[in-house]
Parts: structure tokens; sequence; C-alpha cells
């Protein structure tokens, strides 16, 4: 699957909504607020949207498509691309098509106070209508109103702030907020605590997971709690037990990678306070280790398994769900580039990694590039499908990271070359990177989720 914001056919969509809804509602500001799957959740600043005034966008959005509405694109400039719709300029971040017969296939559905336009194919969905997660809508709009309230609605706020010397300002709000959820979420566990044995964490690729694990950890330590981690990376079975995809590659974020039966055994054992011998994966000899980890969860302590296939119910079975504890970690967006133009999730996250990789693990760019799709499908696949069956969400994204990140990312980005396959996704994340004033990161604190990437945690040897 390509993803969503690098398609001209939506991006050509995004440019016919921007018209419709200037037409429709001329007093008012069209805002495409968050993703929401393969989608978009957009509404109208300050204002709400009846049913019937979104089935009235549809049919202006279908009549604009069908009729082959003219688009001009003027030119590339200040990090956008600006196109002519009609009688109106509209700049966006990423390229469309000048023609709309080249547009996506689209559904839009009413929700909330707006509208969510959806652009996966039908042909793949069970159910050919719309299940809006409820959930995840949930987690953006509280990550949306606390910015309100502190008054940062773009990027540039942040850039403005940080300009005007008040970065440490800013650095402590957005870890304050972390903290406060991160114990929310701690005294929603010692509230259960008699009736839990395991906490579950799951997320996608660098999402934060493991820093999220260890500062849960500590809070539910700071109540009573103590925990015992699991490791789902260590129940991989041996190389040449690893299923393989459809182009014959070892298939290693499939479930069936893992030693189900074992794991399920053991985890049945330690929720009944029992000794297990856990195994260890050699990770450099693709196989089982001969030495086992002797494990068990006392009645004042809970297990903690965290990986991408932790809310996945075939993990678990036929084990009582009072037992477990879910929760979904994701930067799930933060600051958008204006009303119209925001920053893709996936684009913070793949950042994140790139960052990391080069400076930890010994990758290049390219590498951490050409590995991104299959980390996608990947995700598609197995987490997001059972995100909304988390008991919490929580959003790992921090209110300055892209402004930390850009030195960290720019520098990494120069090491790929310009007649490289890779160039232009380059070109992309520098342009984005580019809306962002950088900011000195020596007062990160060495807790944050931010130093899993860029370093200096105390939850990493690297």
């Amino acid at each position: 699957m390509k993803e969503t914001h690098f398609r001209k056919g939506t991006q050509t969509i995004k440019l016919g909504i921007s018209k419709v809804m200037q037409d429709l509602f001329p007093n008012d500001a069209y805002k495409n607020s968050y993703s929401i799957g393969e989608g978009v959740f957009c509404n109208l600043a300050g204002s709400q949207l009846s049913v019937r005034e979104v089935k009235q966008i549809e049919i202006k959005l279908r009549e604009w498509v069908e009729q082959d509405s003219p688009i001009q694109f003027i030119e590339r400039k200040d990090g956008y691309y600006h196109y002519k719709v009609g009688d109106m300029v509209v700049k966006i971040i990423y390229p469309a098509h000048t023609t709309t017969a080249l547009a996506d296939p689209f559904t839009i559905t009413p929700y909330s106070y707006g509208f969510i336009i959806d652009f996966s194919d039908p042909a793949r969905r069970s159910n050919k209508t719309i299940e809006p997660p409820f959930m995840l809508a949930s987690t953006y709009e509280k990550s949306q109103r606390w910015l309100s309230n502190i008054g940062i609605e773009f990027c540039s706020d942040v850039n403005d702030n940080i300009l005007s010397g008040q970065s440490l300002k800013l650095l402590g709000l957005a870890e304050a907020v972390h903290e406060k959820i991160i114990s929310d979420i701690a005294d929603m566990i010692i509230q259960q605590r008699r009736s839990l044995r395991v906490l579950l964490i799951a997320g996608p690729s660098s999402s934060g997971k493991t820093s999220f694990a260890q500062r849960i950890s500590t809070q539910l330590l700071v109540n009573g709690l103590k925990t015992v981690s699991l490791s789902l990376d260590d129940y991989y079975l041996s190389r040449e037990q690893i299923p393989r995809d459809k182009d014959g590659k070892y298939d290693f974020d499939c479930l069936e990678a893992l030693d189900l039966p074992l794991l399920q055994e053991q985890l049945v054992q330690l929720i009944n306070g029992e000794t297990i011998e856990a195994p260890i994966h050699d990770f450099i000899q693709s196989r089982r280790a001969k030495k086992t980890k002797t494990m068990c969860v006392g009645p004042s302590e809970i297990l903690i398994i965290e990986g991408i296939h932790a809310l996945n119910p075939k993990l678990v079975p036929d084990i009582n769900r009072n037992l477990f504890f879910k929760v979904y970690v994701s930067a799930l967006g933060g600051l958008n580039f204006d009303l119209v133009n925001r920053m893709p999730t996936t684009e913070v996250r793949l950042l994140r990694r790139m960052v990391r990789d080069d400076r930890f693990r010994g990758s290049h760019p390219e590498e951490t590039l050409s590995l991104w799709a299959n980390v996608r499908k990947g995700e598609n696949e197995n987490i997001f499908h059972f995100q909304e069956d988390a008991d919490v969400m929580f959003n790992s994204n921090i209110l300055y990271e892209v402004n930390a990140l850009r030195p960290f990312a720019e520098a990494t980005l120069s090491k790929i070359s310009n007649d490289s396959p890779y160039y232009e996704s380059k070109d992309r994340l520098l342009n984005l990177l580019s809306f962002f004033e950088p900011m000195d990161v020596s007062k990160v604190p060495f807790n944050s989720i931010l130093r899993e990437f860029i370093g200096g945690s105390i939850y990493f040897s690297y």
C-alpha cells in the first residue's frame, strides 16, 4: 500500500475539497484536522457540520471530479505546491495531478462535528461502510484540546516560541503532559490491580513503546506494584521455521513467526503464579539459545508484554480478558502546518527511526527507507486492526520533537546522494523539516521518549 499522502490522486481530491468548502461555506475556514486510517477527519473551524451539509459536500465534490474541473500547477515555493483550482489558489505540501480524471476514489461519511473522507479501497474492506475508530479519534481530540488550551495550533507557533527564547517553557509543557498521562494510566491500573495480571503494550514502529513501558513501570513501582517484563521477541522461531511472504521473503512481522503454543502455555503459567523457563532468542544466529531465563510473577507484581502483536487477540485466545490491561502507543500527529496541511504521523515516525538507526544501529538512511514499505505493511496487517481494543491510547507525539529532530535528521539525510534512488524521499523530508525552527536539545530530560531516538536515554545502553 502506498502512503496516502504520497498519492497524487489523493492530493487531487484534497484540492477539490478546498474548492468545494470555499464555495459552500465562504465565511468559514475549512480544516483538515487529523488522519483516520487511510482517510482524514475534516471540519469547519469553530462550526459544526450537519449530516445534510456533509451530503452536499459529497455531491459537489463528485460533480467537481466528474466534470474534469481545471487544475493549474503554478509553482513550488516556500515548501508548498501552488495550484489554481477554479478561481482560487490552494497550497499543499505534496504534489497533485492537474486533471480530476486521475483522482482517487473516495467515500465521505458524517462523523462527530465534521466528516471523514476515506481513500481506502472498498474492495479490501470486509464492511463497505466506514467504521470510525472512536478511541483513536478521542485521543486525537484530547491532544487537540490540550494544544488549544496552551495557545498553540500550528508548527509556526512553536517556532515563534523558540525564536523568542521560550524553548524551555515548551519543553516543560510537553514533558509534563506526558508525565501526567502516564501517571493517570498507572492510576487506572492500580485501581484494577486485584484482577489484573498482565499489561500489554503495542504500537507501530518508532512509537516509543520501550520508553513508555519503562516509564509506566516506574509509575507503577511508585504505587507499590512491581513489574516483570516478558519479551515477545524471545519467542521467535528459528529462521528456517519463519513463514515467508508472497515474495518468498521471511515474514518476521507475522504472528506465526512466534512460537505461539509455547508462549500461550507459559503465559498461563505466569498468570497462575508458576515459575517458567522463558526462552532467549539468539538474534545473531537467528535461533533459540540453549540457555533460558527463570521467571515468575508474584502476587504484588504485574507482567508487562511489549511488542507489535501484544494487542492481537490470537496471542491469548483462551485467557480471561479481565486479566489484561491493554495500551496502544503511537505518535498520533501533533502540529499541522496550517488549517489545510497536516504533518502525517508516519513521517514523524520515519524521521524518528532514521535518526535512531543512523546514530545507534549503524544503518544508512537508504537502508531504513528501503525497509519502510514492509514495516508499514506489517503495521497495517498486524497492529492497526486491534488498536480499538485497547483500554487506553497514549499519544507519544512531543510538542517540540520535529524542531529537536531537525538537526539530527538533516545530518542523516545528508548521507543520501543526489543520484540516489531515494533522493525524492530525501527532498520530501528535508522540505517538511524546513517548516520547523531547530531547537537545542541539551535540556531534554533523560527519560523523555525523544531520547530513545536522539540518544542519552536512561533506558538504553546504545
